[in-house]
């Protein structure tokens, strides 16, 4: 899928300014690639804390023990033990069923007790959470884990902030994080619930049920109804704040195992039987590190094995273009749809003793207006702006009703008419009465919108 030779593609780069961000915080990413992790492990910003307050920071994490790059399972053999090895897969721990004697206890993770205080890994890597920082409805660490010290006291937030705040040209926007199968828009929090009018959700929703079509099995929801509640997200600052059509996809799920578009049991034995079975006959065992014998110090002979830290979170390799490129379909089909305006009409009407009426029709043919109801409603951005030159403007108005002449007209600075908002998939008609009866230059000027003009 390239530009070159695709009308369609050079229309759009020709129309269309793309912001890209590969990763806000990629030291994080890069250690949980990299560094020996769980599947469970935070993707998110690294900062020394003091987990179990103990006046130590990050002394008790994860121990690489059979040093292989991932943070797998401890069992060991036990007469006390509640699990057996699964018949249909040996690799696989289940508990044992009534009346049987189990074989197996489980430890938990790979882990030393590094601070001799009788726990394993209770004081790992701290850190914050770069989607819980932004300045909207943000709200203190105890309220919500990640948020760290006050909105914006990270730098890669603070700087993604304010380059969107010296580019009010954005109209829309989408995050990508790791999990879920879902493509969520605001509000995070309920008590947000006011900011998203109507007219904002109607387009949210023909934006989600498209994303649903390209995407099978994704769902596109409300993040605090169907999800749980997020303070200082992103998509509620960009939408509260900068009155941007912004969402969130959560990429990859268990449904993608064996290409299921219903809703998947909800349920972790489930999820974790085709787990096994995936890996068995589409991996050929390449996401389970096989279980082998350790001496730990404190448990003494026990087994490592388990799933490596990318299997279950991340795509398998052969699946990962298919869901990126649907991914990908649906930014196009956002962006596609980010507003394109046009002077469509220029009608003029000589009225005599040297005066025209000049009436211009603005169309907006995508479906995200040039301002959000809830831009409009808190003036967030600038109106756009319909000029008119080739005459001397005498007055300037906003044609309400056409059929019946009725306008609501512009005191002072007639030649520029202030429009509060072109609608989507709509249009707006501005007048002029102007000295002179020559031709007549019409420019729309949009921060979010562009430039469109036309030539009586």
């Amino acid at each position: 899928m390239h530009a070159a030779g695709n009308p369609f593609f050079q229309q759009l780069l020709a129309d269309k300014t793309f912001y890209i961000v590969p990763s806000i915080n990629p030291d994080s990413r890069d250690f949980f690639i990299h560094g020996p992790n769980t599947q469970h492990s935070s993707r998110t910003g690294r900062k020394p804390l003091d987990n179990d307050r103990d006046g130590l920071v990050d002394e008790d994490d994860f121990d690489d023990l059979n040093g292989d790059g991932h943070i797998t399972q401890m069992r060991r053999k036990s007469d006390y033990g509640r699990f057996i090895s699964d018949p249909a897969d040996p690799r696989r721990l289940i508990p044992a069923p009534e009346g049987q004697q189990g074989m197996y206890e489980l430890l938990g993770y790979e882990g030393l007790d590094n601070d001799g205080d009788g726990l394993v890994n209770e004081d790992g890597v701290g850190g914050y959470d770069p989607n819980r920082d932004w300045g909207w409805n943000w709200q203190p660490n105890y309220v919500q884990s990640g948020a760290y010290k006050y909105p914006f006291s990270l730098p890669e937030n603070r700087a993604v902030a304010d380059f969107i705040m010296a580019h009010p040209n954005i109209a829309a926007g989408q995050s990508f994080h790791n999990y879920g199968g879902m493509i969520l828009r605001g509000p995070g929090a309920q008590d947000d619930e006011e900011n998203f009018r109507p007219a904002d959700i109607a387009v949210y929703d023909a934006l989600g049920k498209k994303a649903e079509l390209l995407i099978p099995g994704y769902r596109y929801i409300v993040t605090y109804k169907d999800l749980y509640s997020v303070y200082g997200g992103e998509f509620d600052w960009m939408h509260s704040a900068r009155g941007i059509f912004a969402m969130s996809n959560e990429l990859w799920m268990a449904n993608y195992y064996f290409q299921r578009t219903g809703q998947h049991p909800n349920d972790y034995t489930s999820v974790q039987n085709e787990q096994y079975v995936f890996d068995q006959f589409l991996l050929f065992g390449d996401g389970f590190v096989e279980w082998t014998p350790y001496e730990h110090p404190q448990y003494g002979a026990i087994e490592i094995g388990g799933f490596k830290k990318n299997y279950g979170r991340l795509h398998p390799g052969f699946l990962m273009e298919s869901d990126a490129h649907r991914n990908a379909s649906f930014v196009i089909y956002h962006a596609y749809h980010t507003p394109k305006l046009e002077v469509a009409e220029i009608a003029v009407k000589d009225l005599g003793a040297g005066l025209s009426e000049v009436t211009a029709v603005i169309r907006n043919h995508r479906i995200i207006p040039t301002h959000s109801a809830l831009d409009v409603a808190h003036k967030i951005e600038v109106p756009d702006v319909a000029t008119l030159s080739g005459g001397t403007v005498v007055a300037g108005m906003i044609v309400n009703d056409r059929d019946f002449g009725i306008t609501t007209e512009q005191k002072r600075d007639a030649a520029n008419i202030q429009i509060p908002n072109i609608p989507g998939n709509g249009i707006v008609t501005v007048r002029w009465l102007v000295k002179g009866n020559g031709k007549y230059t019409v420019i729309v000027n949009s921060k979010k919108g562009g430039i469109a003009a036309k030539t009586s």
